[in-house]
């Protein structure tokens, strides 16, 4: 029981810096619980697993990424993007309250937006009230843009490859065989694509933790302690047994009517990407690389099959999240700065 000690003497020491990081931790919770959609929307809509043994299944692969992969893109979200000397801890606290009122909005309007994108452009606003384009780290920022675009360029491509791949070797099984087939490889991609997305989500939350504690002088090194890694990928974890299931909906069938083996590729197409973003050291979105798959994938069934309404419902809301996450975090930044004096 020694080691409560220390932690009862930082929190009566540093309120405010244990305070957000709660709220960081709240922010994971609803990210998890927003993109759990991601995760098992088409696992669900196939019917290969129930929804609640969907959501467990993608829980349990969230968290399994913490032994699989690494925290590259942790370090880019803590000390990559920002010049941390101007960061405060108030900047981060508007961060969080930003992300986590999008990620609400969005989950009640059924929309699958960018958890990431509106962090990303919370940050950025925040920062911005106080430094203006000092602070920013162009060539990070330069990278990640790109990758707002390459990420779900990527997974559709690659969704729509593997699907002309699996229908060529599918015609020359009956059909009984590969239905059977595609649910267990459904399942397998499933998992993967949940790694992905712990494996990049989850960093995101460690990356916000370290920029506080850097901010804060509590740490001098960008790589998250072993006890934030934990309490992330828990967070994120528990969100996503929550389950979107507004989300869940938009995304597994009013975009487009999925088979289990369509559900493969999509979901297979997308953790590629994913993974390869992740060693790259980039944050990106997961809902937009399984979204562009999922598109792609059913434009390559029957392009009149895809719900293109909802579609480019979809693109706008993604083109509108990083400038009015920005303009908004700038805004409340400037108010809140005039009242909290940290």
């Amino acid at each position: 029981m020694d080691f409560i000690i220390p932690v009862i003497d930082a929190i009566i020491a540093y309120p405010f810096i244990t305070f957000i990081i709660l709220v960081a931790l709240a922010f994971d919770f609803t990210n998890g619980m927003h993109d759990s959609a991601n995760s098992i929307a088409t696992v669900v809509s196939t019917r290969v697993l129930s929804p609640r043994n969907a959501v467990i299944w993608a829980a349990f692969f969230n968290f399994l990424a913490i032994f699989i992969v690494g925290t590259a893109v942790a370090k880019t979200i803590g000390k990559g993007m920002i010049d941390i000397s101007f960061v405060t801890p108030l900047v981060i606290f508007c961060w969080l309250l930003g992300a986590i009122s999008w990620n609400l909005i969005t989950w009640w309007f059924w929309l699958p937006t960018s958890s990431s994108h509106a962090l990303l452009g919370w940050y950025l606003g925040a920062a911005l009230s106080s430094w203006w384009v000092h602070a920013v780290i162009l060539s990070w920022w330069t990278k990640t843009i790109v990758f707002i675009f390459l990420a779900p360029f990527i997974g559709a491509v690659l969704g729509f490859l593997l699907f002309i791949l699996s229908n060529w070797i599918a015609k020359n099984f009956q059909l009984s065989v590969v239905n059977r087939a595609s649910r267990w490889l459904q399942l397998l991609s499933s998992a993967l694509y949940s790694i992905g997305h712990g494996a990049n989500d989850a960093q995101k939350t460690m990356g916000i933790i370290v920029s506080l504690l850097l901010s804060a002088h509590l740490t001098k090194s960008p790589e998250p302690p072993m006890w934030v890694i934990i309490w992330a990928y828990l967070a994120i974890s528990a969100g996503t047994l929550t389950g979107g299931w507004k989300i869940v909906k938009t995304m597994g069938s009013k975009i487009v009517k999925l088979r289990p083996i369509d559900g493969f590729c999509a979901e297979t197409a997308s953790a590629v990407s994913l993974f390869v973003a992740s060693s790259l050291w980039v944050p990106v979105s997961t809902t937009h690389t399984i979204t562009g798959a999922i598109s792609w994938v059913g434009s390559a069934k029957n392009a009149r099959a895809v719900n293109w309404g909802i579609t480019f419902r979809i693109v706008w809301a993604w083109i509108l999240t990083i400038p009015s996450a920005c303009f908004i975090a700038y805004g409340l930044h400037v108010i809140l700065s005039m009242y909290i004096g940290v």
